[in-house]
């Protein structure tokens, strides 16, 4: 029992529909039950927004459009079915209320709340395979709903769960998760598996190959994830549970996110309950911050850093400056030409120096670090956005992490 997602560039055309058809009967040929996750062809959800936005004159939000963007799916689901039955394979297409995917009433983001398994199950025991519309289901009150960007991966990793799938296959345009983007790093290479900790932390830090709520589902119920190529053949890599590893590498990849931006203000009284003074209408204004650093100086004042997207940065920053001038302080300052490294890896855990080892390396390149961030399993820190390509590439050689390298740390 196998579920497989295609994404928006698997099926961004017509031909390439086709060849999504023909995998899937290669796979069907070889006497697996097949259900298969689509999304909108690649641009169609942005066309649909777009057109929204002109009624609107706004972002379009509300139920509305959880009924508009959930005809890219169902476009999709159409078409990949017509290819199939056109060779001669029997198939059903099904739209995320046909299927009863249910979930709660938040519109445009919704999360799923159960499936009714007896519908799809009918129709795999009659030979079909199943082509089901992914990032929609539909509330208790029959309103179709749409489960956010990316919502497709959540939809074949819910359905996979729910029909006890022995793997759930996302097939996307690249084959498998790297030690880090190959388009920064040539080197990088293709991991055979890697643990799902390991990849929420990837996804969480930058890397786009998964959506988190996908991983997280994932994890949760312990349903073996494998990346896979659309476009050719390959084994991909296994995202799967630590006890399944053989061998564990102490880093497993290099994440980075440029979507950052550092705020900081100075001369803060430094007494309890500061923190949630200046972070509080921070919250209020609904942007969320990541890192967060606070500096005692001599005279009993604080300094308080801390980052949040690039794409908040100016809102943030009029929201910290308003906080400020409250908390009778003027000194207010921001970034947003800087961006997050991360070293991520299960093996840290057993192995001490990891940190020192990736400051140092960093240094010897000359690259200022200005916040950390640790846990278990990563280490993040910031740095100026010119030093990105430098930092990755610089991380990657130390680390050992490209095809046949060697882990240089391992012997320092």
């Amino acid at each position: 029992m196998i579920v497989q997602k295609y994404g928006g560039t698997s099926v961004g055309s017509v031909e390439r529909i086709e060849n999504v058809a023909d995998k899937v009967i290669k796979y069907r040929n070889n006497g697996d039950s097949i259900v298969v996750v689509v999304s909108a062809m690649s641009g169609e959800t942005n066309r649909l927004v777009s057109l929204a936005s002109e009624i609107l004159g706004e972002a379009p939000h509300g139920p509305e459009l959880d009924v508009l963007l959930s005809t890219g799916e169902q476009v999709t689901i159409a078409l990949l079915t017509m290819a199939l039955k056109k060779r001669g394979c029997p198939a059903i297409s099904r739209t995320g209320w046909q299927l009863e995917i249910k979930t709660d009433d938040s519109s445009n983001k919704a999360r799923i709340t159960g499936i009714d398994t007896d519908k799809i199950q009918c129709h795999l025991d009659d030979g079909l395979v199943v082509v089901v519309a992914g990032f929609q289901g539909i509330d208790e009150d029959g309103n179709i709903t749409t489960l956010g960007r990316g919502g497709s991966d959540t939809t074949a990793v819910a359905l996979a769960t729910a029909i006890n799938a022995d793997e759930c296959q996302i097939f996307t345009d690249v084959d498998g998760v790297y030690t880090t983007d190959p388009r920064v790093e040539p080197n990088a290479r293709r991991l055979d598996q890697i643990t799902f900790e390991e990849m929420l932390e990837m996804a969480s830090l930058g890397s786009k190959v998964l959506q988190i709520r996908a991983v997280e589902f994932a994890g949760k119920y312990k349903v073996p994830l494998r990346v896979l190529s659309s476009f050719e053949d390959g084994p991909g890599t296994l995202i799967t549970t630590e006890e399944n590893q053989m061998e564990q590498a102490k880093i497993a990849g290099i994440a980075f996110n440029r979507d950052e931006a550092q705020l900081t203000v100075k001369g803060v009284p430094d007494q309890p309950g500061i923190a949630a003074k200046i972070l509080g209408p921070i919250s209020d204004a609904n942007i969320e911050v990541d890192m967060i650093v606070q500096n005692v100086a001599w005279d009993n004042t604080a300094n308080f850093t801390f980052t949040v997207y690039r794409n908040d940065f100016k809102r943030a920053l009029e929201v910290l400056e308003d906080t400020a001038n409250k908390l009778g302080t003027t000194t207010v300052s921001g970034d947003d030409n800087i961006v997050k490294l991360s070293l991520v890896g299960v093996g840290m855990r057993s192995h001490a120096g990891i940190a020192s080892k990736m400051f140092e390396t960093l240094a010897d390149a000359g690259i200022n670090i200005g916040m950390i961030s640790t846990s278990e399993i990563k280490i993040s820190v910031v740095v100026d956005e010119k030093y990105l390509e430098l930092g990755v590439r610089c991380l990657h050689e130390k680390f050992g992490l490209a095809e046949g390298a060697k882990d240089e740390s391992s012997t320092a």
